[in-house]
């Protein structure tokens, strides 16, 4: 059985087996017990139909490696014809405890987009009527805020407050047309240990964090981490690093 894909919303682990396309429950109180063997790229998924690859390049191998062209775009469309003429929202993120990020998305998605980004606080600032000059506006932006936060930045702001100081002062240069303040259903005592594991009952999902409680410590996994490894029954035998809350 092998890691083929995740899902934030779910959340889910999807997984190729024998029988075809499966996916692994990620709801809280999930109990995984799941041991990482080898891994190498995760192939692809078309018609819902897993298509397997043994190149040892993993998440992905060149041959399927993709990323979204529209991710790149700063104004200058780089498909053959643009077709982005929907209305699209620019939004500042929050992450905690002071790092901010201005994103684009079409609008009709905007929630969605903020919690798989795990976002804990955010504003939409403005709607354009295509994402090119959505797009425009948001490089503007970022020559002052970033537009990408690193996964293990937002791992060490996790069990933290956002300074709301800063966040207002950051709001307090644009109108917001609606702000939002996420829940994602977990509370930390301890800040979360870093790690690469499938075993361990889950305490929650955060964007695509994967939090684990395992021997008295919380890890946090990010999934994209887990894509590619074959999974075998019979729980992690590596000694893993404990937080100092689990010696109280």
């Amino acid at each position: 059985m092998q890691v083929v894909g995740y899902d934030t919303g779910t959340p889910a682990l999807f997984v190729s087996t024998s029988d075809g396309l499966d996916s692994v429950s990620l709801e809280s109180g999930t109990d995984l017990d799941y041991r990482l063997e080898n891994r190498h790229c995760a192939g692809t998924i078309h018609d819902d139909r897993h298509v397997s690859c043994e190149n040892e390049g993993a998440p992905y191998c060149p041959d399927h490696r993709s990323t979204w062209v529209c991710a790149k775009c700063t104004g200058t469309c780089l498909k053959d014809e643009m077709d982005c003429y929907e209305d699209h929202a620019v939004y500042l993120a929050a992450f905690a405890p002071d790092t901010f990020k201005v994103g684009v998305t079409r609008e009709w998605r905007l929630e969605t987009r903020l919690r798989e980004q795990g976002a804990d606080r955010a504003a939409h600032i403005r709607t354009f009527s295509d994402g090119r000059v959505a797009r425009e506006y948001e490089a503007e932006l970022a020559t002052e805020i970033p537009d990408r936060i690193r996964v293990p930045t937002k791992i060490g702001g996790l069990g933290r407050r956002v300074d709301a100081d800063a966040w207002d002062a950051l709001l307090a240069e644009f109108d917001p047309i609606e702000t939002y303040d996420f829940d994602y259903g977990f509370a930390l005592r301890d800040a979360p240990v870093a790690e690469t594991i499938a075993t361990g009952t889950v305490r929650g999902v955060k964007g695509r964090v994967l939090l684990l409680d395992n021997g008295g410590t919380t890890y946090a996994v990010d999934m994209r981490d887990l894509v590619g490894y074959e999974l075998a029954d019979g729980g992690t035998e590596r000694a893993l690093q404990s937080s100092l809350g689990s010696f109280g």
